[in-house]
């Protein structure tokens, strides 16, 4: 099994986990009520897709 010759550096070790990171949702607004939405989901407060209502929300 192979081992490291050399200790890592702090540096080193950080500069490979840079593109280890979460991004944040793309998130829009509803165009019938103006909440915040997931991009290409259904709205969870009106329950419209894309000028359509999807599902009924009382």
């Amino acid at each position: 099994m192979a081992l490291p010759k050399r200790k890592v550096s702090k540096s080193k070790r950080d500069k490979r986990r840079t593109h280890q990171k979460l991004t944040a949702p793309n998130v829009t607004k509803c165009p019938q009520c103006g909440e915040s939405k997931l991009s290409h989901h259904m709205c969870p407060k009106c329950g419209t897709y894309k000028g359509r209502t999807v599902l009924e929300i009382e």
